[in-house]
C-alpha cells in the first residue's frame, strides 16, 4: 500500500503535513494536504499543499520561487501526521522568516526570535 492509501485523512479530507529542513532539521511550517496534493508531492518531488483559507491547491514557491523539495518522507504511528524533510528555496514563511515559528514567549511576552530573509 502507498501512503495515499495508509494516510488518515480527517473529516475534511485532509492530513497534516510538516516541513522539516533536512539539513538542520528545523521545523519550517506545517500545512495540510489532500489526497490529490499529496499524490501529487509524491509524484513530482515538490511540495503541494491544500489551503484551508483559500479552499484551494498550493504549490510551495509557485509564486515567489521559495520551493521545497522532498528529500524524505514519514508517517506518524496513528498515520494522520506526514512528516517532510525538505530542501527549503528562500524562506519558508510568507512573512519572509525562515521558519513559520519565528515568534518565542519569553517573559510572558511574544518576542520574534529570528531574522527575516
Amino acid at each position: 500500500m502507498g501512503l495515499v492509501d495508509i494516510a488518515k485523512f480527517d473529516g475534511n479530507g485532509l492530513v497534516t503535513a510538516i516541513a522539516q529542513d533536512f539539513t538542520t532539521n528545523e521545523v519550517l511550517m506545517i500545512a495540510y494536504m489532500n489526497k490529490e496534493t499529496l499524490t501529487e508531492t509524491l509524484e513530482s518531488g515538490d511540495m503541494v499543499y491544500w489551503s484551508r483559507s483559500r479552499q484551494k491547491r498550493w504549490k510551495k514557491g509557485e509564486t515567489s520561487g521559495n520551493v521545497q523539495k522532498v528529500r524524505e518522507v514519514y508517517i506518524d504511528c496513528d498515520g494522520d501526521a506526514l512528516l517532510f524533510k525538505i530542501d527549503q528555496t528562500g524562506p519558508a514563511c510568507h512573512e519572509n522568516y525562515p521558519s513559520c515559528f519565528y515568534r518565542k514567549k519569553e517573559n510572558g511576552e511574544w518576542k520574534i526570535c529570528a531574522s527575516k530573509i
